[in-house]
């Protein structure tokens, strides 16, 4: 049985949240679980892999994260999970870092990742999913 479950969120990514929409329902359904839901806001490096190398084309933090939160917010909606059972967290830092780290602060049960189809560079899993699946301390649901 699983009491806490987490599931990372691309709030860039709709069909991937779609695709985990089903195994979130039916594991929250027929566990005691509280869901928590994350969606992490990339670091600095990324923006400058970008191009945005100078703080003044970087987007504020703050806006960035509150833009997040209510989008992952809009997300949740789409579980229709009882609000007692959510709780939302949004972080800043490397996606797999800060899902890794939720994880062992939340104690979860289990994670349940959505994952792009791969390509040439991933081969097999999403870089972030592949990550969580090789250092995650529970078990990992990957959905493709």
């Amino acid at each position: 049985m699983y009491k806490s479950i987490l599931v990372p969120i691309d709030v860039s990514e709709d069909e991937l949240t779609r695709q985990v929409i089903p195994f979130v329902q039916a594991h929250a359904v027929i566990n005691i679980s509280k869901v928590h839901f994350l969606t992490v806001i990339p670091s600095f490096p990324y923006y400058s892999t970008l191009g945005l190398a100078y703080s003044v084309e970087m987007p504020e933090q703050r806006e960035l994260q509150l833009k997040a939160e209510e989008k992952l917010n809009d997300i949740v909606k789409l579980f229709k999970l009882p609000e007692l059972k959510v709780q939302v967290h949004v972080v800043s830092g490397s996606p797999k870092d800060q899902i890794l780290r939720l994880a062992e602060t939340i104690e979860a049960d289990l994670i349940i990742i959505a994952s792009h189809r791969p390509d040439i560079s991933t081969y097999l899993l999403g870089s972030n999913a592949a990550a969580v699946v090789r250092h995650a301390k529970c078990p990992v649901l990957v959905v493709r």
